[in-house]
């Protein structure tokens, strides 16, 4: 199937067509439109233009229009399953929960921002004040520009359109280059909606070039971007004066004690480790455990891992798909074997055929070997011996990122202690650092990025607060 440009609510075909293969077969699953600098600009206008009449809707259109949308994806749920397996590669068992989750954020952004309000304030609080009316509105922000990913290209797609356009923005859409098609439909269910707001959604397809001319134009006003730390770089020395919201890398860890419930630390660890075939931001690759009960874990955590069905995406019983492209696989296979060479040995042979790479759970791992340093996004999870908590916590926070992380334990001490000393911009506690609600704020800190994801959270990056005095 094609998917095609929206230049605001006019649907266009393109001229030239970029094909889609599925990363599972080879077999071509979509067609997309090769855009350029000129189309992004066009979208951005046509964007700019719709902006009063997007301000001017009132908030009960814009919520009709999302829950509108939300029971279009009900309605479409296998298709859209589908659509995401076939693009991506994603086990339909997860495609399914992947667009049920979408369902949630599309109703929670709508529920949201029935209840965002403003503030009044009491000016006469201070000695130089005095006693006056004043208050303060919250506003939409203007034109937003929102770039997606691959690993879930439908909800993350949600995430940034969702709040947006119930603020009352214009947004302009560039997805991922390996999902046009799951966009398209996506966009497409706002776009027809009976409740849709005339042009206040583009859909442009592309990479840096179409990204550069959306990121430098004057016309947006909000940026928000998921992806990887290089190009998270790049928009923010480009963007000039706007509101930048980047979702980028992590590392994430988590620490096992001696208290912990080692069958469900081992069993929630394998299962965070290896979602998604490892291709997660919040991908556990970092387990820090006792030295006490490393063995017993490495031998559950190895036992845990062996039960995972790898195959065919469009099964039921698959846990495990092919990882997004060759490159991908082949660069799993290189952190493997240079950790191989470094002394790490592997709890179960490594196995790699095609872009079909097996999980892998790597023991004897040392804080200085590159699998443990730097973001492999691939199911391999490393497990390192440590003393207790406090020796394991520096370890924790000795990366360039803090995304999330998270401690298996029954120790109240040490839950208090991680959740105020580990450096990131979410803990979890007895469960998985790749454990996420829709509802809850998310994002990092240091190289993870800056701003918060999440329907309230969003909506607040994607508003303007105007303050009022009426003396």
């Amino acid at each position: 199937m094609q998917a095609k440009i929206f230049f605001g609510s006019s649907e266009v075909e393109g001229k030239t067509l970029n094909e889609r293969k599925s990363p599972y077969n080879g077999d071509v699953v979509s067609t997309a439109p090769i855009c350029d600098a000129l189309d992004a600009i066009k979208a951005l206008n046509i964007a700019a233009e719709a902006m009063q009449t997007a301000k001017d809707t009132t908030l009960a259109q814009r919520c009709n229009w999302l829950l509108d949308v939300a029971q279009k994806l009900r309605e479409n749920r296998e298709d859209m399953a589908k659509t995401l397996t076939d693009e991506v590669g994603k086990p339909i068992f997860f495609a399914r929960i992947e667009v049920d989750r979408c369902i949630e954020t599309v109703t929670l952004s709508a529920e949201t921002m029935r209840t965002m309000h403003g503030e009044t304030i009491n000016t006469d609080a201070m000695p130089s004040g005095k006693k006056t009316t004043a208050f303060f509105t919250r506003e939409p922000a203007g034109v937003v520009v929102a770039i997606t990913p691959f690993n879930f290209p439908l909800n993350l797609v949600a995430h940034k359109l969702a709040p947006a356009l119930v603020a009352g923005n214009t947004v302009v859409l560039k997805p991922t280059p390996e999902a046009p098609l799951t966009a398209y439909k996506f966009a497409k269910m706002f776009i027809e909606s009976e409740y849709a707001i005339k042009d206040a959604l583009s859909l442009v397809y592309g990479d840096a070039e179409v990204g550069s001319a959306l990121i430098t134009s004057d016309i947006p006003r909000v940026i928000s971007f998921t992806g990887s730390v290089p190009v998270g770089n790049i928009i923010t020395k480009s963007a000039g004066i706007k509101k930048v919201s980047l979702e980028l890398g992590g590392n994430a860890a988590t620490y096992i004690s001696k208290t912990a419930d080692l069958e469900l630390a081992a069993q929630r660890c394998t299962l965070g480790a290896f979602v998604n075939s490892g291709q997660v931001c919040i991908s556990l690759q970092r387990i820090y455990v006792n030295a006490d009960i490393y063995d017993d874990f490495a031998q559950k955590m190895a036992e845990e891992t062996k039960k995972l069905v790898v195959g065919s995406p469009y099964e039921d019983d698959t846990f495990m798909g092919p990882l997004i492209d060759d490159d991908a696989s082949a660069r799993a296979m290189a952190w493997v074997e240079s950790a191989i060479e470094e002394g790490a040995v592997p709890l179960l042979p490594p196995h790699r055929e095609g872009r079909m790479f097996h999980p892998c759970v790597m023991a004897n791992v040392r804080d200085d070997m590159a699998i443990v340093c730097e973001e492999v996004f691939a199911p391999i999870v490393s497990l390192v011996k440590v003393d207790d908590f406090d020796d394991a916590l520096p370890r924790m926070n000795n990366s360039p990122y803090g995304l999330q992380f998270s401690i298996f334990t029954n120790d109240l001490k040490l839950m208090q202690k991680a959740i105020s000393e580990l450096e990131a911009g979410g803990i979890v506690i007895n469960d998985m650092p790749t454990l996420r609600f829709d509802i809850q704020p998310y994002g990092g800190v240091k190289l993870s990025g800056v701003g918060r994801e999440g329907p309230k959270f969003a909506i607040e990056e994607m508003t303007e607060i105007k303050s009022v005095v009426i003396c």
